[in-house]
């Protein structure tokens, strides 16, 4: 699944969280991101895929 172990993944924040689900709002947080156009660096990992995954609607991942 995952190819090189020191992967990193950039995540920004495109879209806003109001009116969205209360999940989705803790899957951002828990990204570490904040604002919209906020961007974290990230290990890349199943588990972060996972909730990348859930809120693909609402970030933009660059490799």
């Amino acid at each position: 699944m995952i190819k090189d172990k020191n992967a990193i993944l950039r995540v920004k924040l495109v879209k806003s969280l109001i009116g969205k689900k209360n999940e989705h709002r803790r899957i951002i947080a828990g990204l570490g991101l904040k604002r919209i156009n906020s961007i974290t660096i990230l290990q890349d990992s199943p588990s972060i895929r996972g909730m990348i995954n859930k809120v693909s609607y609402l970030v933009k991942v660059e490799q």
